[in-house]
């Protein structure tokens, strides 16, 4: 693997960390089983992209995007508690929805952003292109995961871990959790969309296909990061799942700059079967390890 093919996969990485940190909020800490993910991606970068071709400040666009990500994630949310539609047929339903309302946005499948301002423009050069990205990148995913450390030591971020633990003992303390899993969700589709943001500003445009497969590399992210690092502490387990992000895009990488699989007939095209092998493989990761911990306990 070449030096740049190293960094691209590691700016793809990064923006994935903040799908990562979503899928996290949803999956792990609220216990909802949420697709919107693949939605409120794509509607980040829609909306980011709009507003730069608008002429709005990118960084601002950014936030536009993230805002609209928030409001996707809190409709998959109240369908959920207020309208008592299962979690997984909210998040789905909202998820076919956004499809037509990114198409909406765009005006097109296709929104091209070649010779628009972004948050990369003043300060990324052809000398410096394949690292700066990553690292103003790579500062928004620090920013992001100091906002969660922060947000979950506090009484409402407490709250909302007692909510995805138990429910019932939740609402035994006087917690509304209907309101917990409302703002769980915002933040968790506002960091996806986010990401979706930055995502296309380092593609040159948006696309409507984009947000396919997000929530798969989200969850591997998430498994991948707590099998490395193990950890209770919430700053342990969002950085766990950075790095699972980061891991997982490098391992996407190797496998498709690999001789042996190119020589087997593996190419690009075959990017969402090695995908999906990964996934399984970080599926069976946590049971291989407590296979071979037992195995050592024995010997």
């Amino acid at each position: 693997m070449s030096l740049i093919a190293f960094f691209g996969a590691l700016e793809s990485g990064l923006i994935y960390a903040l799908v990562a940190l979503g899928v996290l909020i949803s999956f792990r800490t609220l216990d909802f089983p949420d697709l919107t993910a693949d939605g409120s991606f794509p509607l980040g970068g829609a909306i980011a992209g709009i507003a730069i071709i608008a002429g709005v400040n990118p960084w601002l666009a950014c936030l536009f995007g993230m805002l609209a990500g928030a409001v996707a994630g809190v409709v998959t949310a109240w369908l959920h508690v207020k309208l008592g539609i299962l979690q997984l047929l909210a998040s789905i339903l909202v998820m076919v929805a956004l499809y037509s309302v990114n198409l909406r946005i765009m005006g097109a499948p296709n929104l091209p952003l070649l010779g628009e301002q972004t948050v990369f423009s003043d300060l990324v050069t052809n000398e410096n292109g394949y690292w700066m990205r990553c690292l103003i990148i790579g500062a928004v995913v620090i920013v992001a995961k100091l906002f969660l450390d922060w947000f979950f030591s506090t009484e409402t971020g407490l709250s909302m871990r007692a909510t995805g633990s138990n429910l019932r003992m939740a609402q035994a303390q006087g917690i509304n959790t209907s309101w917990m899993t409302i703002i769980g969700m915002a933040i968790s589709n506002g960091l996806i969309a986010l990401g979706g943001a930055l995502f296309v500003q380092t593609q040159g445009g948006a696309d409507i296909s984009i947000g396919i497969g997000t929530i798969v590399i989200g969850l591997a992210a998430v498994i991948i990061g707590e099998t490395i690092i193990p950890a209770k502490r919430i700053w342990f387990i969002t950085l766990a799942v950075i790095l699972g992000a980061i891991i997982y895009k490098l391992f996407i990488q190797i496998a498709l700059s690999s001789d042996t699989l190119r020589s087997i007939g593996f190419g690009s095209q075959d990017l969402n079967l090695i995908t999906a092998l990964l996934v399984v493989i970080a599926l069976q990761l946590p049971q291989i390890k407590s296979k071979l911990l037992s195995s050592r306990r024995k010997a």
